[in-house]
């Protein structure tokens, strides 16, 4: 049985200089199977779930990975997507197998199609990409990488909270303290006495986590937000997640289309690293915010990699 491979940890001293970082570290998904972190949430629901025929709603990477998969389980599998998803998530959707239902956002909503597909297949189980326990669960095993490596604060990106949320439930299983609270980086001599933060990165435009962490309750977006961070796409944070973020982050910087896209570049120059827009929005929410990682032992969560090749192509081509 295929499982989901580790991290990649790629070091970048030269930009960890400029930034004043004690050190930055890359967590780069973007060799898991499918592309993206999403492999480990998919793989783990797939083999936990009894039902022959799985039902979700992703923009793509999520998807990609229910499909992958449901072809390794040999089960069913159909994934509803905007028709503004990129090409190449839609074509390996299809490709592991998958039936794509496809939705215009501005007519129909992800949830609402998603009902009306579960309503004529009631014997299929309905995966949230990230409200979902076995999905927390899956994702959880990057947390658990995570607590091995000398670190003191993790960012990561943030659209439906799965991963960030993963990640927290994984270093507190691992006996790491998880504040939302600065931290120097002081570790004591048992386990259960290190800490880390871990830090949302979430687009601008589509800034729902940020603006329910300053309400104290879940905040969601009026439309699914057009940022570039297509993985962000997000009317809100999960309910299960929120239960976890609401004081296991200990805050997220809103990152700008621009930050998005200079960290893209870095990325790919500095790093030779490949990733999608969503991918690259921790480092974006460092360079947005350099002045909070002076000193500390950061590592950025690279999610993904899987971008079209003309989005990719434009967005490098723009400025070296």
């Amino acid at each position: 049985m295929i499982r989901p491979t580790t991290i990649i940890e790629v070091h970048i001293p030269e930009l960890a200089a400029s930034l004043g970082t004690q050190s930055l570290m890359l967590a780069s998904e973007t060799s898991q199977h499918t592309g993206s972190f999403k492999f480990r949430a998919a793989w783990h629901l797939v083999a936990h779930v009894k039902n022959t025929h799985i039902i979700t709603a992703s923009s793509g990477n999520f998807g990609q990975a229910l499909a992958y998969a449901c072809q390794i389980a040999n089960k069913r599998c159909t994934v509803v997507m905007p028709d503004t998803s990129a090409r190449v998530k839609i074509e390996a959707v299809q490709g592991y197998g998958a039936t794509v239902e496809f939705i215009d956002v501005n007519t129909t909503s992800r949830s609402q199609r998603l009902d009306e597909i579960a309503r004529d297949y009631p014997d299929a189980y309905v995966a949230s990409p990230y409200d979902e326990d076995l999905v927390i669960a899956g994702n959880s095993t990057l947390g658990h990488e995570l607590a091995a490596l000398d670190l003191d604060t993790i960012v990561a990106p943030i659209g439906g909270g799965g991963l960030s949320s993963g990640i927290i439930v994984g270093l507190r299983q691992s006996g790491i303290s998880v504040t939302n609270v600065p931290t120097n980086g002081a570790t004591g001599s048992q386990k259960s006495e290190r800490r880390m933060q871990v830090i949302g990165a979430e687009p601008a435009l589509g800034n729902d986590a940020a603006q329910s962490l300053r309400a104290g309750h879940i905040v969601e977006n009026t439309s699914e937000p057009q940022t570039i961070a297509d993985g962000a796409r997000t009317i809100s944070i999960g309910v299960r997640n929120w239960n976890i973020l609401k004081d296991g982050l200990s805050y997220i910087i809103e990152v700008s289309e621009e930050h998005i896209t200079e960290a893209l570049r870095l990325l790919f120059h500095r790093a030779d690293i490949r990733a999608e827009p969503t991918g690259a929005l921790a480092l974006g929410a460092v360079l947005t915010k350099p002045e909070a990682f002076r000193g500390k032992k950061v590592c950025c969560i690279v999610s993904g990699g899987n971008v079209d090749a003309s989005l990719d192509a434009h967005l490098l081509a723009a400025k070296n």
